[in-house]
């Protein structure tokens, strides 16, 4: 019997994860915002990570109608200037660089508690 109730309720966390991208969403911008000493690089030019936050918050509202999931977020809004096409990166406070759209991946699957995203 206790088997199925963690069928239930890990199928439960996953509807809700589902459910709810608008908070999986926020939640990234704030991780984003919050990455202390990170710099975000878009087309050759380095914000802070808090401008990061904004310019991500903006083109999220902007299409809003087309972003049903955090996936489309951090595909259509985390991975490349809509401009240039290049892609964005992250450079953390200890030097390493990544990509934006890596790191969000990263962060989501963290924030779901699971293997694969």
């Amino acid at each position: 019997m206790k088997f199925f109730y963690l069928v239930f309720f890990l199928l439960g966390a996953t509807v809700c994860n589902a459910a709810n991208p608008e908070k999986e969403i926020e939640s990234l911008l704030h991780y984003l915002g919050a990455l202390d000493g990170a710099v975000f690089i878009r087309n050759g030019s380095e914000h802070t990570a808090p401008e990061a936050e904004a310019h991500l918050r903006t083109k999220w509202e902007k299409q809003q109608d087309q972003i049903h999931s955090a996936e489309d977020f951090i595909r259509l809004c985390g991975t490349q200037s809509s401009m240039s096409g290049t892609p964005y990166e992250i450079r953390f406070k200890d030097g390493k660089q990544m990509p934006a759209a890596e790191v969000l991946r990263a962060e989501l699957k963290r924030l779901r508690g699971l293997k694969e995203v």
